[in-house]
């Protein structure tokens, strides 16, 4: 009886969604299969990659949808998996070690076979290792009262950290959070892709000018598509950035064993460099073709990014994961630490160099952090969001010099070069952050 009256107040909560905000059949069509993947693969790298409770894991997919409040959860701890049942639909999603977690839409033993390299363990100072100096008192203050603050508001707000002149001179941490804990940054992993791709441009092994980017393009218009265009997402393609089932966001995130490989099929409708269109296809197409020149398949992309960026920069709690073929979710799924994130806004407020290395090009950096060429929205630079570029500043209280990496969810990794201040918040806000607020209030000190 319970089961039943479960799936009558799920079908009811579907068919309310779908008169309040007029949606047809074809909602009712991919809502299911959506809905599930989305909290299957969800869950799962909060419980298994976070370390989050089954409650919390619940809660928070909650906060996304009514619908999704009717999924039934089972987590298997033993197998590190967990398997989401809505209206039919019954997707999985398993765990990896150093892989995370992915939807169970293709052999798992292609990601099981993946041997990713470690993160050595160290307690030298940050960001180099994890040590870190007494807090600077003023410093520390102002971000406790911004924790404070938040969750007084109902932000959920869990990690706070705040970088000077290279120096990590406060953090904060909600209940139940850590220095330690790795934590979902959305689509701050588009900017971490591009940071990835700007470390294989400074070995000398691409150019932002490569065309033809893609065999499956060769005959096409799509050949004369640039990395660059990937990059400031002003490629043309096809693609809707909305989060409704059956759209090409969810399509390609929870119902698609290979995220790129949904992007990959999109036609191009807009001339190339003309129109910025924001989209997580995109960022997907960026990390298959990084793929694809260190060696094409998941062991070779992992080795790179670990070598050549997670270890040099010190990133001590990340995990960068895939899609169920094993190719990196360029879009959205780097989970990792707040000062691993704080590692990633050092490494671009410095021009590419951290820990004595040169990973990027101060070039590439400031092309990264320029903006764009398009017609309709030019405050935006290689996958990171910037203050200035278009008729006002997005952060009016900011320099004009300030850009960030952003994330639904307001995961933020806010970047002021002038200033070599790097500010991470990463929380679970289910509307709008005040962020011109918050860090214009860090600039006195």
């Amino acid at each position: 009886m319970v089961k039943k009256v479960s799936i009558v107040l799920a079908v009811l909560v579907l068919l309310s969604a779908v008169a309040i905000i007029a949606i047809g059949p074809a909602y009712v069509t991919h809502a299911p299969k959506m809905a599930a993947g989305m909290a299957a693969k969800l869950a799962c790298s909060s419980r298994y990659v976070s370390g989050f409770s089954e409650h919390l894991a619940a809660a928070d997919l909650e906060s996304y949808s009514p619908i999704l409040a009717q999924v039934s959860l089972d987590f298997n701890d033993t197998d590190h998996a967990v398997t989401a049942r809505f209206l039919g639909a019954s997707p999985s999603a398993h765990f990896v070690p150093g892989l995370g977690c992915a939807l169970d839409y293709a052999d798992k033993s292609i990601r099981e076979a993946v041997q990713v390299p470690a993160l050595p363990v160290s307690d030298a100072l940050w960001p180099a290792g994890d040590g870190v100096n007494p807090p600077h008192p003023q410093a520390q203050t102002l971000l406790d009262e911004i924790l404070k603050q938040d969750n007084a508001e109902g932000l959920q707000t869990r990690a706070l950290v705040l970088i000077k002149e290279g120096e990590l001179v406060a953090e904060a941490y909600a209940e139940g959070i850590d220095p330690q804990t790795p934590l979902l940054g959305w689509s701050m992993a588009k900017s971490m892709t591009a940071v990835a791709i700007g470390r294989l441009v400074q070995q000398g092994r691409a150019s932002v000018a490569s065309q033809t980017l893609f065999p499956e393009w060769q005959q096409d218009v799509r050949a004369q598509l640039s990395l660059e265009h990937l990059l400031t997402m002003t490629d043309g393609l096809d693609f809707a950035e909305r989060y409704e089932p059956g759209t090409d966001a969810t399509r390609m995130l929870f119902t698609e064993a290979g995220s790129a490989h949904y992007a990959l099929t999109r036609p191009q409708i807009h001339p190339a460099g003309r129109r910025f269109n924001y989209s997580s296809g995109t960022a997907n197409l960026l990390a298959l073709w990084l793929m694809n020149q260190v060696g094409g398949s998941p062991q070779a992309v992992q080795s790179f990014l670990f070598n050549e960026l997670f270890i040099p920069m010190g990133m001590q709690h990340t995990v960068f994961e895939t899609d169920s073929l094993g190719v990196p979710v360029g879009s959205s799924y780097v989970y990792a630490s707040a000062r691993d994130w704080a590692r990633m806004g050092q490494l671009l407020v410095n021009g590419g160099e951290i820990n004595g290395e040169q990973l990027l090009a101060p070039d590439y950096v400031r092309h990264a952090c320029s903006p764009n060429p398009s017609d309709n929205g030019r405050a935006y630079g290689y996958q990171l969001w910037l203050n200035e570029g278009d008729a006002a500043l997005r952060w009016p209280s900011l320099p004009v010099t300030a850009c960030a990496a952003m994330g639904n969810r307001a995961q933020m990794v806010m970047m002021i070069p002038e200033r070599k201040i790097v500010f991470v918040r990463l929380g679970w806000t289910a509307g709008d952050y005040p962020t011109d607020d918050r860090v214009s209030r860090l600039l006195a000190f």
